[in-house]
């Protein structure tokens, strides 16, 4: 006989994988119960006072809405927040919300690190740019390489991928002999330690079985360490001036997660959209519509869609005949990013969700 389920000792106001891993690995039993609240910095606060406001409000949300189900059960809920010198003191550095304050944080950032850089005498700095700043496609046939131009008409309507390209444009042609600059472009960044979420989750929501349909597009990929040794490699090998892109496979989505399905056991989904990036964006749009109006969050907004349907292969012959740089298996790192996100806790797999 199968032992009783053991009751939570504590509420998580929190998606924060990180946070769930340490609570976890001190023992506790967890109910995660995520807060959408406002989290926009007032007027004139202070750091400190504003991560205990924004605490505060997630915890209060989520005891009121936990009441009913777990009446006497502790409700824990944390913020972080990153804070910069500003020119009239401490400043809070949100989320982006928009791309104006994407092109300040990512192009008006890269700047000041690199005066900063200058001023105190040093040498060589190597940028971690992305391969979406030249490296998009609508067609299949395209490879992308270091010297092409930049596609500006898909990369464009990317706030992020567009921020990406200013920020790189603007510390390449910084590069002289007193301050030698790097730019290292990995493509989609998989592996192990993503305890942020921040690259690989996509992944996590194909476990889950939380991705209904198939893009049209394709992808590459590079393991983190192979990553971080290309940057490695940089600033030892890297000429000045000069861009490196790296990445260990360029797949169609479709064999993406066919891969993803023989390594991990969960079925992968059939359904394909269609070819047109703008029929896709319009039916997620409508998608996402919905599940707003029923009080929830679509898997995948409609921008990751429309970037979906583009193909994202490149050419990484430039770093491995310069850098000496070369890549592991992807199907290793596929396994090493499914065990990890599944020894952390942070795949929740639905009902519905087959298993291949």
């Amino acid at each position: 006989m199968a032992p009783a389920a053991r009751a939570p000792d504590l509420v998580l106001a929190s998606a924060s994988p990180r946070r769930r891993e340490l609570l976890e690995g001190l023992g506790l039993a967890l109910v995660i119960a995520a807060a959408e609240i406002d989290e926009t910095p007032q007027p004139g606060e202070r750091p400190t006072d504003y991560v205990r406001r924004v605490a505060g409000a997630k915890c209060d949300v989520v005891a009121e809405a936990t009441a009913a189900s777990a009446p006497r059960m502790a409700v824990l809920a944390a913020d972080t927040t990153v804070v910069v010198a500003g020119d009239d003191g401490p400043e809070i550095l949100g989320k982006p919300a928009d791309a104006e304050e994407l092109y300040r944080v990512h192009v008006g950032g890269t700047k000041s690190v690199l005066d900063a850089c200058e001023a105190a005498g040093v040498a060589r700095v190597v940028l971690a740019s992305t391969s979406g700043t030249v490296a998009v496609s609508e067609s299949a046939e395209t490879l992308g390489r270091e010297d092409d131009e930049a596609p500006i008409g898909l990369v464009g309507r990317w706030p992020y991928y567009r921020a990406k390209l200013f920020a790189e444009r603007a510390a390449l042609a910084r590069s002289s002999a007193r301050l030698e600059v790097v730019s290292v472009n990995p493509s989609l960044v998989l592996g192990p330690g993503d305890v942020n979420g921040s690259s690989t989750e996509d992944v996590r929501l194909f476990l889950e079985g939380a991705i209904a349909a198939v893009p049209a597009g394709g992808l590459s990929f590079v393991d983190v360490r192979d990553a971080v040794e290309a940057m490695r490699l940089a600033m030892e090998r890297g000429r000045p001036g000069e861009r490196y892109l790296v990445g260990a496979i360029n797949l169609t989505v479709r064999d993406f997660f066919a891969k993803l399905a023989r390594i991990s056991g969960v079925r992968a989904p059939w359904l394909p959209l269609p070819r047109s990036r703008e029929l896709a964006r319009t039916g997620a749009a409508w998608v996402d519509r919905l599940a707003t109006r029923a009080g929830f969050r679509a898997p995948v907004d409609p921008v990751s869609v429309e970037m979906a349907q583009c193909f994202w292969y490149l050419d990484s012959t430039k770093a491995e005949t310069e850098l000496g740089w070369t890549a592991r298996d992807p199907n290793a790192t596929l396994h090493d990013t499914v065990e990890d996100l599944r020894r952390r806790g942070v795949v929740w797999p639905r009902a519905s969700a087959g298993v291949a």
